[in-house]
Order: C-alpha cells, then structure tokens, then sequence
C-alpha cells in the first residue's frame, strides 16, 4: 500500500515539475518577444543620446523639472538647480553631476532636433 502510495506521489511531483517547466519556458519566450519589440520602438537617436550621456530623455526632463524642450527654459532650470545644491552651501556634489548630465542630454536632444526644424523651414 505505501508503495503506490509513494508511485502515485512522484507522479504527481513530475507532472507538476513539467507544467512549472513549460510555464516558465512561456514566459521566457513572451519576456524576449516584448523586449524584441520595445527595442524596435524606441528610435535610433534616442536610444544613442541614453548610451553616450546615460540618461533616458524623460529622466532628464524630470531632473531639471521641463515639461518641453525649450533652452531658455533648461538653461534658467540649470543655473537655478547647480547654484542651490553647490557644495559650498551644503549641497551634493552628486546631485550636481546629475543635473549636469541633464543638461547635456537635453542640449544633445536640442542639437538632434535642430536639423530637423531647419529642413521643415526651406
């Protein structure tokens, strides 16, 4: 009796192992075809400003506190945040190395668009 007991215990061990197996085999596939299609959405110059100045477009946005992308705007941010968390005045010299890397981000996104304005005016 505890020898089927016992058969009928492993069964339902393998049974539940493969279905765990094939599960996460599903869901392995479905993860890569989203990130295969995320990669696709993104555009090539975003994607280059994240990889040289290692900040997303909207982390930056978010650090300078700008909603668009105006350089008068960004510049007036800029001066503002660097001057109120300069290390002379108890401020983080890590919060200013980000917000300057902000700044470079947005500029780059600037320079990015700047071709593309001029070419719709002629």
């Amino acid at each position: 009796m505890a020898k089927f007991i016992a058969q009928i215990i492993i069964t339902g061990a393998q049974v539940v192992g493969r279905a765990f197996a094939k599960a996460i085999k599903e869901e392995i596939a479905a993860s890569q075809e989203a990130a295969r299609r995320l990669g696709n959405a993104r555009s090539k110059t975003e994607s280059a400003g994240n990889v040289k100045i290692g900040l997303s477009l909207e982390e930056a946005k978010q650090i300078l506190n700008v909603s668009q992308l105006n350089k008068d705007e960004i510049q007036k941010r800029f001066d503002h945040l660097f001057k109120v968390n300069d290390k002379e005045h108890g401020g983080s010299f890590y919060i200013q190395s980000k917000i300057v890397r902000a700044k470079e981000r947005l500029d780059y996104e600037l320079e990015q668009n700047q071709p593309k304005q001029k070419d719709n005016t002629t």
